[in-house]
């Protein structure tokens, strides 16, 4: 969904938040830094760009009363958008903002990294992006240098690793109305201290639109069939597979989803019909997303997930069977001499 092999950092901030209840205060920079150095520059590239490339999710900006400017982030974001030599300016903004935020007397200090790029990739299009990164773990690194006789060894305290980013956002300069498209990233809190990043700071809400709807149902159908079915019905993994494989069909012939349709004609069973309408509903309820029960099919989220559909049978570490058409042309059994399952398989030609 998102990849950088185009991409190029064009102006970077650094700043230092402390944690405000901590009585610790914020450190701003005069200027930006200018990075010039091409290694350097691939090192930053691939400390805040790579591990949004296994990100799903899109956001979008909010404000509980509507108004998006009264979101700061967007607010200091489409500023930068609409004229880049207030970049630094408001990379300053938002570091006081973030510190404002800081509230939680668990959340750590770090160095703030708002950064912008040209020519990101997100959904197949290529946009100007702003990049805001907060570094919190530091690490120690052994250095190994040759000197005379042999090698040196010493060492880097309250160094980075630049495979592990804690926090971050990548803003792109597109469906600005809408409040942007919004990916994000945190990687250290999980407990309640955390929500600070996203809700407090960033004010984010699931996308609403075809690409995550398609996404999001096609999620939940393939959750519903590998993990949900089991505890209510006496199924094989060959049904479950075919249900995916129907599933997937579905939304490559079709150009809307159906809720109902949808059901009858790949569920097709009254009690499973139903028991897929409550797992949708409570998926909505947790997540707070809810999902259309009609809207355009989106090819690309299509695409995407149809890789996470997988057709196979795997029997023991012996064999592998790949199940892409007819089920009722497979058949299970078990051999009482030999006491193991089989499956029979039947076909016309072999390839």
């Amino acid at each position: 969904m998102i990849s950088f092999f185009e991409a190029a950092l064009a102006e970077l901030s650094i700043h230092r938040i402390g944690n405000k209840a901590q009585d610790e205060f914020y450190v701003l920079s005069e200027k930006s830094i200018p990075v010039k150095d091409n290694m350097l520059s691939n090192l930053l590239q691939q400390y805040f760009l790579g591990p949004f490339a296994k990100v799903n999710e899109i956001y979008h900006f909010t404000h509980p009363n509507v108004d998006l400017n009264l979101n700061e982030v967007y607010h200091f974001a489409d500023k930068i958008f609409e004229d880049g030599t207030t970049f630094h300016e408001n990379s300053k903004e938002l570091a006081k903002y973030l510190y404002d935020v800081s509230g939680h007397p668990k959340i750590k200090p770090g160095e703030l990294y708002v950064a912008y790029f040209e020519n990101v990739q997100i959904e197949g299009e290529l946009h100007d992006a702003i990049g805001i990164f907060k570094s919190e773990t530091k690490e120690s690194f052994l250095k190994v240098y040759p000197e005379e006789g042999g090698f040196g060894l010493g060492y880097e305290e309250e160094a980075i690793n630049i495979n592990k980013l804690d926090k971050g956002c990548l803003i792109f300069n597109t469906d600005k109305e809408e409040g942007f498209r919004v990916a994000v990233i945190d990687q250290t809190n999980k407990s309640a201290e955390a929500v600070y990043w996203k809700d407090e700071f960033l004010k984010l809400k699931v996308r609403n639109d075809n690409f995550n709807q398609t996404n999001s149902v096609l999620g939940v159908v393939k959750n519903f069939v590998t993990e949900k079915l089991d505890q209510e019905f006496d199924i094989s993994k060959a049904d479950k597979i075919d249900l995916l494989n129907k599933s997937i069909k579905y939304f490559k012939e079709k150009e809307s989803f159906d809720l109902d349709e949808f059901s009858n004609e790949v569920i097709g069973n009254a009690e499973g019909i139903e028991s897929f309408k409550n797992y949708k509903k409570s998926y909505e309820e947790e997540f707070d997303a809810p999902i259309a029960d009609t809207f355009d099919i989106s090819g690309a989220a299509v695409k995407k997930q149809s890789r996470a559909y997988k057709s196979v049978l795997k029997l023991d570490k012996n064999f592998h069977i790949y199940i892409h058409g007819d089920k009722d042309l497979i058949e299970k059994g078990y051999d009482d001499d030999k006491s193991m399952n089989y499956y029979k398989v039947y076909f016309r030609e072999e390839e």
